[in-house]
């Protein structure tokens, strides 16, 4: 996770804390201003050294922060989940498998606060294992990269349980940090072939990322892949973070390529591919206007925007022929977008162990917000159906082409960055969202009362 005044992750968690000095209440407490130790890790992106001992309103962030932030029953509306929740449909007998590294040794608790502050009922059932080995104490201070991982987990949990709040949790955690390359990998895909060889949950969110071109090699990817071929073999979905920093991803610890790339698992086939979006909302949860792709960087100063482009390890997938055009020969991402704008985050409670300061509600975005609120919504999609729905990504594409007003288009903002970087401004230039498919936002994002029913049919097509 890269820290300066932002915390980055492979899905990524941005502390903006110099643009918030201005927050001045009393009611809320400021964080310390680093968050844990070098290089990319995790995608959540802490978007606000503030803490609120109780959370806020839209209009009180708006105010102290100069930006907006979003409740669970916000997400809840503004996607449309009311009608389904009516008739049953939140979940309920699925299970949604969250990977991270590490986790957090206090996640049960810190659940436990958000769920009393936001009135959300508790999980039916919350386990968590280690199944590629034990996990030490938690200790950042021994182990630096555990900050960022335990902010990850904490984002990752409340906000599937947000979207699927009937469904069960299991989160897995392992042993060693996922940074760049293979690094973290070969651990990740141990602990997920026990899930789906053990039949423990049909959806798997992963919020981690590495460039592709930081492996070795494209065997080196190659050879990671069995957990996903597992998954598609087994009826289980996965979906996965794109990143956080728009056409470009890191190259190192410190420095972005100065041209495009795209970060795997996103990239893979067998994945589905998550991107963000910027939501509008009042406080009510209502749309101002429609979703637009998320780029804050401007806001940052650093790259932080909807990862997508084209793979260089991976070729096109024949559920995107019909984008041909648009992707070329190779995959192209992301699939889906979903809201992760760091100006219209979510409110996320931390405790006070964690580190990052007082215990409170943070804002917090990147695309591993993202993930974990598709992960619900295909958690609520599996139990619509009957079934794990398994590799989503041809349905998917059967939707677009029909025409199917679940998804909703995404047609503003772009995801090209401007940055400093060895004392000079660079642009890499990416894609701007238009109508239909692109590379910034996907197929677009969706209105869950009509997208869930829709891809549990379509998925149920051989």
């Amino acid at each position: 996770m890269q820290r300066r005044i932002v915390s980055l992750c492979a899905g990524s968690a941005l502390l903006a804390g110099s643009m918030l000095a201005a927050a001045g209440a009393a009611a809320v407490s400021a964080a310390p201003d680093v968050l844990a130790g070098p290089g990319p890790m995790p995608l959540a992106r802490l978007a606000s050294r503030v803490s609120y001992p109780t959370p806020p309103t839209t209009a009180q962030c708006e105010r102290q922060l100069k930006l907006a932030c979003y409740a669970p029953f916000q997400y809840q509306k503004a996607y449309n989940l009311g009608p389904l929740y009516r008739k049953g449909f939140d979940g309920k007998g699925e299970t949604i498998v969250i990977v991270d590294p590490f986790g957090y040794q206090f996640i049960r608790s810190e659940l436990a606060t958000f769920d009393k502050a936001f009135g959300v009922p508790a999980p039916p059932s919350f386990r968590i294992i280690t199944p590629a080995g034990p996990v030490p104490p938690y200790n950042p201070k021994q182990r630096p990269q555990m900050l960022g991982w335990a902010e990850e987990t904490s984002l990752d949990v409340e906000y599937s349980h947000t979207m699927a709040p009937g469904a069960n949790i299991l989160l897995v955690e392992t042993p060693v940090p996922e940074t760049l390359g293979v690094h973290g990998f070969p651990q990740i895909v141990k602990a997920e072939n026990y899930v789906i060889s053990h039949h423990l949950g049909t959806v798997i969110s992963q919020s981690q990322a590495a460039t592709e071109q930081t492996f070795p090699n494209a065997q080196s990817i190659l050879n990671l892949r069995s957990a996903y071929k597992n998954a598609a073999a087994n009826g289980v979905s996965v979906v996965a973070a794109t990143g956080d920093w728009g056409a470009t991803s890191y190259k190192n610890n410190t420095d972005f390529f100065l041209h495009r790339a795209i970060s795997w698992p996103a990239s893979d086939p067998l994945v589905t591919a998550v991107g963000g979006t910027q939501m509008h909302l009042t406080g009510s949860g209502a749309h101002i206007q429609p979703d637009t792709v998320w780029n804050d960087t401007n806001l940052l100063g650093s790259p932080a925007a909807s990862s997508g482009g084209r793979s260089v390890i991976f070729g096109r997938p024949a559920y995107q022929d019909g984008i041909a055009n648009i992707v070329g020969p190779d995959r192209g991402v992301p699939d889906i977008s979903m809201s992760a704008a760091v100006d219209g985050g979510a409110l996320v409670y931390l405790d006070a162990k964690l580190g990052v300061g007082p215990a409170g509600f943070f804002v917090i975005g990147g695309t591993s917000e993202a993930t974990p609120l598709f992960a619900g919504i295909v958690a609520i999609a599996d139990q619509y159906a009957g079934h794990g729905l398994g590799l989503l990504n041809p349905a998917l594409y059967k939707m677009y082409a029909d025409h199917d007003p679940g998804i909703v288009d995404v047609t503003a903002s772009t995801n090209t960055v401007t940055f400093t970087q060895d004392g000079s401004m660079h642009t890499v230039r990416g894609w701007d969202a238009v109508k239909g498919y692109d590379l910034a936002s996907g197929l677009g994002t969706i209105n869950a009362a009509l997208f869930i029913p829709e891809l549990a049919a379509a998925a149920s097509v051989p």
